[in-house]
């Protein structure tokens, strides 16, 4: 009895690993197929969960609001930001060609949520690892998963002044 229990958690842990290392593979490479399953599987399964504490003060990820290009219709993103003197800088972990950097791009402007504060920003600028890292805008223990996800481009959402009505 106990050696099919040993077997079903081996194969469980092989079963786990193996996903994980296609994970890794798929993101390294942005093999554009697969990156797009990974992309569905998240929009679909993961971001509704972290929809319910992204952006709320002590949460460690961001929901980006923003507009479709196409549709006109209001979308929300889970991100995750990190800080600087003009605004936030994102890791780009699908490429640039994500749907919500499109819309941005698109809209000119978005809402970002981050801890519990709503903030205008812009997509300012995309800059490599080079330039992100040596700034120490990363975290020490996401600076592992950047690395180990091959991300190699980060995006600097720019904070935009907030006027009134009439101008002012």
């Amino acid at each position: 009895m106990w050696s099919w229990v040993l077997w079903t958690v081996v194969g469980l842990v092989v079963l786990v690993l193996g996903v994980s290392l296609a994970l890794v593979l798929t993101m390294r490479t942005k093999q554009p197929r697969v990156l797009a399953v990974v992309r569905e599987f998240n929009r679909r399964f993961n971001n509704p969960r972290m929809l319910r504490h992204a952006g709320r003060p002590g949460a460690e990820l961001s929901v980006l609001r923003h507009v479709g290009r196409s549709s006109g219709k209001p979308y929300e993103t889970v991100i995750g930001v990190y800080p600087l003197e003009e605004g936030y800088l994102v890791n780009l972990s699908y490429g640039q060609e994500t749907d919500w950097l499109r819309n941005l791009r698109a809209a000119g402007t978005a809402e970002l949520v981050v801890d519990g504060q709503t903030h205008q920003v812009s997509a300012a600028r995309v800059v490599g690892r080079a330039e992100a890292a040596p700034h120490h805008h990363l975290f020490p223990g996401h600076t592992f998963f950047v690395r180990l996800l091959g991300v190699t481009e980060f995006l600097v959402l720019q904070r935009v002044p907030v006027t009134s009505s009439d101008g002012r």
